[in-house]
């Protein structure tokens, strides 16, 4: 493991999805004293992350540019450009993109072991 106090959004890899990328600038694998995990995402005009909660942690989401449909909890919330949501250790979400290009947004969890479960579509 590492041990980075400062990390550039050029020195990680991106991690590719179907429907997008996501980049770690934080987490307890960068720096073991980390209690936080903050990342960058975007999805791809049209497309649509996977159901899943995070059972450990909360999450803070911020649309830098473009739009979402961000379901939670099965309620559907229109995001733009300075939105931010907040969601619960547990509950459950996703975020289609609903406009014509990738939607950018900032991610924040309260715990450097930031855990994901799937969940199937409804």
């Amino acid at each position: 493991m590492l041990n980075r106090s400062v990390v550039s959004v050029g020195d990680v890899e991106a991690v590719d999805f179907p429907w997008g990328r996501l980049k770690w600038l934080m987490n307890d694998k960068l720096d073991t004293d980390a209690a936080q995990t903050f990342g960058l995402v975007f999805i791809n005009p049209g497309d649509t992350n996977d159901l899943h909660v995070h059972p450990n942690c909360e999450e803070l989401l911020f649309v830098v540019s473009g739009q979402c449909d961000h379901c939670f909890c099965e309620e559907v919330f229109p995001m733009r450009e300075g939105d931010l949501i907040r969601i619960p250790a547990g509950g459950s979400h996703n975020a289609t993109d609903a406009g014509w290009e990738p939607v950018r947004m900032v991610i924040a969890y309260s715990s450097g072991d930031r855990r994901t479960e799937l969940l199937a579509a409804a």
